[in-house]
Formats: structure tokens, sequence, C-alpha cells
């Protein structure tokens, strides 16, 4: 008995669609580019960089992703602060009395050290050079301008210092535990909730 050929088509349709989740898993699993999403990806420069022993080359990889959550974090807090104080206090509010004298200070230190370093300053914007203790500090002691946009402020205070910790290994080049990616993922769940 012949089929119907719109069943067939869709037999196929799946079949196809099953082939290729199955391919996009063995592409993660091996990390071997199958160019199963439309094109090759570009070639990144570390492969360039035969001298450095694969499984190195292969933690860098694997900690990029990380890296890209600190820094889409961080830069989206620090728009954040910047547009809420620029809001209540106009665009110097760098210079303004709610900028705690000892962020201004590490801050202005840290300038002055890139700057005698002789590369070029990473930003012209203080914020760009804070930590994330110090934009806690900028958050927690501008209360008034952020309660309400935050659940609570010891909620924030300990999210963003949990995050300066969890920042530690990638900053300085170490691999970071399972349980480490873990927490990690759930500091990012609980910012985002303490976000009202």
């Amino acid at each position: 008995m012949a089929k119907n050929p719109e069943t067939l088509i869709r037999a196929f349709g799946m079949s196809a669609l099953q082939i290729s989740d199955e391919m996009n898993g063995v592409s993660k699993s091996t990390g071997f580019d199958l160019g199963l999403n439309g094109a090759f990806r570009r070639k990144r420069q570390l492969e360039d960089y035969d001298q450095f022993e694969k499984e190195i080359r292969n933690q860098a990889s694997m900690m990029s992703e990380y890296y890209e959550i600190f820094y889409c974090l961080e830069i989206s807090i620090r728009r954040l602060v910047s547009q809420t104080m620029m809001e209540a206090t106009g665009q110097n509010w760098w210079t303004s009395a709610r900028v705690p004298p000892g962020v201004s200070t590490e801050v202005a230190a840290r300038k002055k050290k890139e700057l005698d370093s002789g590369f070029d300053l990473r930003s012209e914007h203080d914020i760009d050079y804070t930590t994330f203790g110090e934009l806690s500090t900028l958050i927690t002691s501008n209360w008034d301008l952020f309660e309400p946009i935050f659940s609570s402020k010891s909620a924030v205070s300990t999210i963003l210092n949990r995050l300066n910790v969890l920042r530690g290994p990638i900053a300085h080049c170490c691999e970071m535990s399972d349980d480490e990616k873990l927490r990690l993922e759930l500091t990012v769940r609980d910012w985002f909730r303490t976000i009202s």
C-alpha cells in the first residue's frame, strides 16, 4: 500500500531534523565545527598558535564562554549605573558628591597607572575603571536612585561580591571547576532576579 506523499515528505523532514540535532551534538561534544549553522565560523587567532599545547588551547576556548558572560554582565551593570546616575545628576555625575571618594580615588589611580604604562587608555569614561566591588558601592551608597530598580540592597551587594570572587579564575587564566561554573550561572540568574 503506497503512503501519502505528504506523510513521506513530513517523515523525511523529521528524519533530517533528527540527524541535524545529532550532528550538532557531535559538533559540540568534539569542538569540531561541521559548518551546520549556514557557514563555517571565522578562524580564531588562537588556532594560529601551534606553539601552545592543544590542551591549553582547548581550555582557553572553553573558558572564553565564561569570559563572554562576565564581559556582557560587567558592561551592562556599568551602563545601568551610568545611566541612572546621569539621569539623576547630569552628564558630569562622576564628579558629583554621589561618587564616594574611595571609589573615585581608586579609579584615578588605575587610570594614572594605565597612562604611565604607555598603553592606550581603555576608556574615556571613569566608570569603565571600576571593579564589581566599586559598582556595588556606587549602587548601595546611592540607594535612593537604585531602589526602584532592585528588589534588595543587600542582595545587590551580596551578588556583586560573589561575582567579584567568581571573576578571579577567569581574569587570572585559571580553569573554573564545574561547581564554580554552576555557581556563576546561578549568580547571574540571581542578578537578573534582583532587578525589579
